[in-house]
């Protein structure tokens, strides 16, 4: 292993919740064992399935969760397993779960039961509302979270007689499950100086409310409510649409417009290179934009002039999209400095050049099916070190006899505890 957290070794409590935030672990070079129930973490039943079909093994959401990890089955309703997950625990540098609150002080198995056999470890739990106060105990999905939480009030469209949208692939848990790493690597971090591990509580209502943009504190500031807007930021004044359809018929976001008089000038000079200059009516705002060294966007709100000038720059970015395919207007804006976006399927944006180029997919060999699957890669790319090359998740108790021969458990007494239920 040689990422940023290659020999450090970690504990997993299997949930779907915090699921995501042991794949970016392992990701950073950290040795992670998913520690699952002797029938498997309910997540290996998720569809979709390998060729549709349903069994051990085959569920593709449980593939791309636990990449990497190496899988451990124990009951910690029994006393041996509890007895073995704490001597996992004693040598670990980290715990990473997301019972409900009460369930691993019922066991033993909390925090202050732990800290005394490992003082150094850090133990990060991922719960919806935070293990204390009046919520502690309420029920949570990710829809709930990120309805309550706020995200979900600020996806949708601009006719508000629909419905808010659920953002997709479970942005709630991923949210809460992205500030468990950051808590965790400040809580290493810590332990690196002192010597002494702590324990992170990460409220995940709290984790979807901090990460909507200007939502929370536009209202904590000045009592206002953003309304959502199809394709762009929330607002409590509606914007300018950002979304064109190009001469191809696809979609793309023509996003951040240009705010400087450069950009004003690049933008001008795209027209002409196209031959529409002059079908553009705000061509010479363009022009005076482009002149106006003085000009500053921020006061757009204030000065109807600079207004005017923003305009004609949005409304300059659509008549380019309009007369040119999807891909060309993308790359074309991208190359002339302008943020903009296209509207990809995921199998789309796994072919696009720029990630094939950064070797965002990446092939898993999967040694029981006997071939490779193509998978998304590292979301984070380091200047000096790796991001770890994922291998394919665990099949159930996969590395169960391998991870208890190191606690001295030996082929006889690992077929009693098989037979007895505990792994």
């Amino acid at each position: 292993m040689s990422g940023p957290l290659s020999g450090l070794r970690g504990l997993e409590l299997a949930s779907e919740r915090s699921a995501f935030a042991g794949k970016l672990l392992t990701g950073l070079g950290a040795e992670v064992v998913l520690v699952e129930p002797p029938a498997g973490d309910r997540t290996r039943t998720y569809e979709p399935f390998l060729a549709d079909e349903q069994g051990p093994g085959r569920s593709l959401y449980f593939w791309h969760y636990n990449t990497g990890k190496q899988g451990l089955t124990l009951d910690l309703d029994t006393e041996r397993g509890r007895e073995i997950f704490r001597q996992l625990a004693s040598t670990a540098d980290f715990l990473l779960e997301s019972e409900p609150p009460g369930r691993l002080a019922a066991l033993g198995l909390d925090y202050a039961d732990l800290q005394p056999l490992n003082g150094r470890l850090v133990m990060i739990s991922v719960t919806p509302f935070g293990r204390t106060g009046p919520r502690a105990g309420e029920a949570a999905t990710d829809l709930t979270i990120l309805a309550a939480g706020g995200p979900a009030w600020m996806c949708g469209y601009d006719d508000h007689s629909l419905p808010p949208v659920r953002g997709g692939g479970n942005q709630g848990y991923q949210t809460a499950s992205h500030f468990a790493v950051m808590s965790a690597l400040v809580a290493l971090l810590h332990r690196n100086r002192s010597g002494a591990g702590q324990h992170v509580d990460v409220n995940m209502h709290a984790a979807a409310n901090v990460t909507t943009e200007a939502g929370s504190y536009t209202w904590l500031v000045s009592q206002e409510i953003v309304q959502r807007q199809a394709g762009r930021h929330a607002a409590t004044s509606p914007t300018m649409p950002t979304t064109v359809r190009c001469a191809d018929g696809r979609l793309v976001n023509t996003t951040v417009p240009p705010r400087t008089p450069a950009q004003f000038r690049v933008a001008y000079e795209w027209l002409e290179s196209l031959g529409v200059a002059g079908q553009f009516e705000s061509a010479g705002v363009l022009r005076n934009a482009f002149a106006d060294e003085s000009m500053n966007v921020f006061l757009a709100g204030e000065d109807p002039h600079i207004r005017t000038k923003m305009v004609a720059g949005r409304r300059a970015l659509e008549l380019i999209a309009s007369r040119l395919p999807a891909y060309e207007f993308f790359t074309g804006a991208q190359e002339r400095g302008f943020q903009v976006a296209i509207v990809y399927a995921p199998e789309e944006a796994f072919e696009d050049p720029h990630f094939q180029a950064r070797g965002f997919p990446v092939d898993v060999y999967h040694a029981d099916l006997g071939r490779s699957f193509r998978y998304p890669g590292a979301p984070i790319r380091f200047g000096a070190t790796a991001w770890e090359h994922p291998s394919a998740a665990p099949l159930p108790g996969e590395h169960t006899a391998e991870l208890l021969a190191r606690l001295g458990v030996g082929e006889a007494e690992l077929r009693q505890l098989r037979a007895e239920g505990v792994v």
